[in-house]
């Protein structure tokens, strides 16, 4: 049977732990360094900096996209991989469920999904596997240098896990809500109250 003093220094050990954790993330600056779908905090609407930039991928069907088409309109990114097992397709039918709630508010509202896994994932792959959720999402994929150079502008962390079966990806499990001037004013976490993912993107929408 544990002891008082055993007790005590656990407890002081985990503090000591949490607190490095703390500190070291801080002093990155990994706001949004997610794996697996580990929660982001549940901050609304902090500051974020120079997060995103200009981006020039291939779309579901194929096509060049820029994201100067997307000026003066707000919208979502997310960074997953079609094969994966578990975030994406929750973080992907979530949103699709947050639009609905919103109804006519969120028509002409789109979700880019980019993937990490250019290998695998072809345009036609893709626009399958958007559309399985919603036709406002739409699948993005590259060269694997033009995905890192938009992952890098949006802070976002993925690499390659060897597995028995092949591999798969570790990636960032955050849906990133961008404005009109495509600035970063919010994430949807992975495993967000419904309600607040809804809230957080009727202001979106909204702000002018």
């Amino acid at each position: 049977m544990k002891g008082p003093r055993a007790v005590t220094a656990l407890r002081i050990a985990r503090l000591v732990l949490w607190g490095a954790v703390f500190l070291s993330v801080a002093g990155l600056g990994l706001l949004l360094w997610q794996h697996r779908g580990t929660p982001l905090s549940g901050l609304i609407e902090p500051s974020y900096g120079d997060i995103g930039g200009p981006f020039e991928l291939t779309d579901e069907d194929g096509r060049r996209f820029a994201s100067s088409a997307l000026a003066g309109k707000p919208f979502a990114i997310f960074f997953g991989f079609t094969q994966c097992p578990e975030v994406c397709p929750t973080s992907m039918l979530e949103m699709a469920n947050v639009m609905n709630d919103l109804g006519d508010m969120a028509r002409d509202f789109r979700v880019y999904f980019v993937s990490v896994d250019p290998e695998r994932d072809t345009p036609d792959l893709l626009k399958a596997y958007t559309d399985s959720f919603d036709p406002r999402i739409i699948g993005l994929t590259g060269t694997p240098e033009e995905i890192a150079a938009v992952a890098r502008a949006y802070r976002a962390h993925y690499r390659k896990v060897p597995t028995a079966a092949g591999y798969t990806m570790d990636h960032t499990a955050s849906i990133y809500l961008m404005s009109r001037a495509a600035r970063l004013t919010s994430v949807i976490s992975y495993g967000e109250n419904h309600g607040v993912a809804v809230e957080k993107l009727r202001r979106l929408i909204l702000a002018p």
